[in-house]
């Protein structure tokens, strides 16, 4: 899976031990999804609010409680062991991400009006074209395939974090990082390849459904949210790399 938290180890344990409880399906991790993004949206609408009426700086603190705290959160899900309390974990992580999301957003849409509708727009046609071409098996999960995606996933994940060492020399990775063109097409790589990775979590939701606890919905949801935030992420920043050119 290219997707890290949905690593196969964080099943294998339970094949054996699951009997007559109820098992995690598809159709529920979806709902699971849908309940997280709710919470997100929440978190987003207040730290949003907070920026735009001019409280920058409570709006700031609490995008960055989000951020630490959203990472802490998803350490935590993935590798603690996985139990009913993934409903309340995963909750928290999701609540987390809004108050990050929220004022990220709120400062892009400042300077460049629009971007946050527009990414937002992009985000949900993505997942549902995705999820489309996944369950008429247009594009299929196949091993190539998901070398591919990991490969292209971790290299991009390479990318940012040489960039966030030379962050502490005042250095940056030449063009990437800007409007230009070239930072354009790298931009543009990173939403096309976080795109690809929902094929592979869709894929890894219904290898699962059946096999483990009915509360995996809540850690296939989490998986599921990683991708959508990481996807929404890279297209806020497309279009703000193409609207800061006009």
């Amino acid at each position: 899976m290219s997707n890290p938290t949905l690593r196969e180890g964080a099943f294998e344990y339970l094949y054996d031990d699951i009997g007559a409880i109820k098992v995690m399906t598809t159709s529920g991790t979806l709902f699971k999804t849908c309940v997280l993004g709710i919470l997100v949206a929440l978190t987003f609408a207040y730290t949003w609010w907070l920026q735009m009426k001019g409280f920058a700086d409570k709006a700031s603190l609490l995008a960055t409680v989000g951020a630490i705290g959203g990472f802490v959160m998803a350490m935590i899900v993935c590798f603690a062991p996985k139990n009913k309390f993934l409903a309340i974990t995963t909750s928290i992580y999701a609540l987390f991400e809004g108050l990050f999301l929220g004022s990220i957003s709120a400062i892009f849409n400042a300077v460049y009006p629009g971007v946050v509708f527009q990414a937002a727009t992009g985000t949900i046609l993505t997942l549902f074209v995705m999820y489309f071409l996944y369950s008429t098996k247009i594009i299929r999960a196949n091993s190539t395939f998901y070398k591919v995606v990991l490969i292209s996933t971790f290299s991009i994940a390479g990318v940012y974090l040489l960039q966030f060492v030379l962050t502490f020399f005042h250095l940056s990775i030449p063009g990437i990082f800007t409007n230009s063109w070239v930072g354009i097409l790298f931009t543009t790589v990173c939403v096309v390849v976080a795109a690809l990775n929902l094929i592979l979590d869709f894929n890894f939701i219904d290898n699962y459904s059946g096999r483990v606890p009915e509360y995996f919905e809540w850690y296939g949801g989490f998986s599921l949210m990683v991708t959508i935030v990481w996807l929404y992420i890279e297209l806020l920043k497309l279009f703000a790399k193409f609207s800061s050119r006009r």
